[in-house]
């Protein structure tokens, strides 16, 4: 049986380019829609990132002037994924991280770079190539908002489109100046289109005029309805809601396993954990903590930023080091937060150790070392580092906001009674609960068989792709027979 084809639009894709969560579900849900029958190809800028990963590539069009310069649209596969990779060299030729320029602002031109992106993508749905007639346009945050805006406007008929959020936060705005520039008619410029407070809004683009939406977990989707968490976007998707679904993410459970993990010194599984000490104590010297066997470690992996709640854990670190416990940390962003993180592990030396920047093999031997994953935030569209901590056994301890709240069973009474629970919860997000939750977690800790057992029920639970991949595809059947709609 022919397979049904989806274009997905994202500006990272593991392991190609990574900057946070995004990139790991572009990269890893194409191959979990293949077993649900979608053939997916994935739609990337040619960062120089990007470009090296190419093996063999076929120029499948060229573009005379994209936005201000000669580009290509090509055709390649890599790392097991099926890509069309905007070749832009005045766009995406630069190194260094994809959005900000070397003075860590967003680079003067992202409207054009993410408009182009856009404007291929819509191209892609409408038939530029011979043989690929996507179905379904799946866009990922504000980067491809706008390939729906240029397919709705275009006249004729079109793919089914869709517009996942991964988070609200960032939204892509840029000045209503440019409306023309980025190629769109006027009559977009309304409430009802990609007008957004006076500018043109991508990310209000796409929520506005795809068929449907989608977001990260089920209480994320709750939570942006919301004036709280809905940042400024409450009232269209409250007026959308009958579209809106939250699904969560998975992890690529291949790149994720304890039992083959390559990037970690021992390895491990449900069945025997005993090797997970050996983890723990190269953690401990890769850090410069102390060999305290018998030390509760906590583990941090995150950005360093106001959303992710470490300006609370920072508080919060005399209680943490008065349970006896250690801090591994592995995070970059807030520059003052990273200095006083660091100032932390040199007044606590041998107790509190930290990596300011990220790595990807550091990452994996928190995840096998620590004894437990401190992941604070105050708002979390679905968080992956609390899955990979489950599929690892470092016990999450986590703020009961969007998906933590929907992935981590809480270690309360009736949870370990009835032998459920997968971590600690709290709220609300302030340094006092964050501070009750690490003094419980430490309780458990030493309550030896009930800490076993929620590892236990962590390591078995099924993290994978496998259940979003069956709702992203329910989701397209319900859009498939629509195909061929009329364009705004």
């Amino acid at each position: 049986m022919k397979r049904q084809a989806v274009l997905s639009i994202a500006s990272e894709i593991y392991p190609l380019i990574k900057t946070g969560g995004l990139a790991d579900v572009a990269g890893a849900l194409p191959g979990a829609l293949k077993r649900e029958g979608f053939a997916v190809h994935s739609l990337v800028p040619g960062y120089p990132a990007v470009m090296k990963a190419l093996r063999r590539a076929e120029t499948a069009h060229a573009f005379p002037d994209l936005f201000g310069g000669p580009a290509r649209l090509l055709a390649a596969r890599a790392k097991g994924l099926d890509l069309f990779v905007l070749d832009a060299p005045h766009l995406f030729d630069r190194s260094g991280n994809p959005y900000l320029g070397p003075d860590g602002k967003d680079w003067p031109d992202n409207a054009f770079r993410f408009g182009a992106l856009g404007w291929v993508g819509a191209s892609l749905g409408q038939g530029l190539l011979r043989g690929f007639a996507p179905e379904v346009v799946h866009c990922h945050d504000w980067q491809a908002g706008l390939a729906p805006a240029y397919l709705a406007y275009a006249g004729g008929s079109r793919p089914a489109t869709v517009m996942t959020v991964h988070n609200i936060a960032f939204q892509g705005v840029f000045p209503a100046a440019l409306l023309t520039a980025l190629g769109l008619p006027e009559h977009a410029m309304t409430v009802d289109g990609i007008e957004y407070h006076g500018q043109v809004g991508f990310l209000k683009a796409g929520l506005r005029l795809a068929d449907r939406i989608t977001t990260v977990s089920p209480t994320y989707a709750s939570e942006i309805c919301s004036a709280e968490f809905g940042m400024g976007f409450e009232g269209l998707l409250r007026g959308r809601a009958d579209v809106l679904r939250g699904i969560l993410n998975g992890i690529d459970t291949d790149v994720w396993d304890p039992a083959t993990d390559p990037l970690i010194p021992a390895r491990y599984s449900v069945n025997d954990l005993s090797r997970r000490a050996e983890n723990k104590r190269a953690l401990q010297a890769r850090l410069g903590l102390a060999d305290a066997p018998d030390a509760m470690l906590f583990g941090v992996i995150s950005r360093l930023g106001w959303q992710k709640g470490l300006d609370l854990l920072l508080t919060a670190l005399p209680v943490l080091l008065s349970e006896g416990a250690q801090l591994a940390i592995l995070g970059a962003g807030d520059p003052a937060l990273a200095a006083a993180f660091t100032e932390a592990a040199s007044d606590h030396l041998g107790r509190i150790g930290c990596f300011i920047g990220y790595d990807e093999g550091l990452a994996h031997l928190v995840q096998a070392g620590a004894d437990a994953l401190l992941v604070p935030s105050r708002f979390e569209p679905c968080g992956l580092t609390q899955l990979c901590a489950l599929r690892y056994g470092a016990v999450p301890v986590v703020a009961r906001v969007g998906g933590l709240a929907d992935t981590i069973v809480d270690a309360n009474p009736v949870g370990i009674a009835a032998g459920t629970s997968t971590g600690v919860q709290f709220s609300p997000v302030n340094d006092t609960m964050l501070e009750a939750a690490i003094r419980r977690a430490a309780r458990l800790y030493r309550d030896r068989p009930v800490w076993r057992g929620m590892q236990l029920n962590g390591m078995a639970t099924d993290v994978s792709w496998a259940a979003p991949a069956r709702e992203y595809a329910v989701l397209y059947r319900e859009l498939v027979p629509t195909r061929g709609r009329k364009a705004a």
